[in-house]
């Protein structure tokens, strides 16, 4: 399958990430407005179909430096299981935005392995915070 990844937030479906991420063990808090405000405030990234159907969605917080957190990674049903999430991680992964990030951070409830390949680790006892130190400060 042909996909495409795009930072242009006027293209996302934030419906549709809505009702995701509202059913999900993470979000379940979260109102229509708060998902709208957390996309205005976050470099965003939509993957899609050569048709332009939405497939997934990530976002991610930095100061472009020190940290970066990345949230809300989704596969949209029926595309799950085709590796798209890794694909789109590497592609997080690869932004100039976080390049030079000391730690990038997230949570994860169920995708331990995914993070894992991209060289996160569980921070602490934490059975849901990861990160990825990039150590290129001494």
């Amino acid at each position: 399958m042909g996909y495409k990844i795009s930072s242009d937030k006027d293209k996302l479906d934030i419906q549709k990430i809505h009702d995701v991420i509202k059913a999900s063990y993470w979000g379940r808090y979260r109102t229509f407005e708060m998902t709208k405000t957390s996309i205005e405030n976050s470099i965003c990234f939509g993957m899609y179909s050569d048709r332009g159907e939405q497939l997934g969605f990530a976002r991610m917080i930095t100061d472009k430096l020190v940290f970066a957190y990345i949230m809300d990674v989704i596969i949209f049903e029926p595309y799950q299981g085709q590796g798209l999430g890794k694909k789109l991680m590497q592609h997080i992964l690869n932004v100039p935005d976080i390049q030079d990030v000391h730690t990038i951070a997230l949570k994860t409830k169920d995708a331990h392995g995914l993070y894992e390949s991209f060289g996160f680790n569980k921070v602490g006892d934490s059975e849901m915070w990861m990160a990825k130190d990039q150590a290129k400060y001494d």
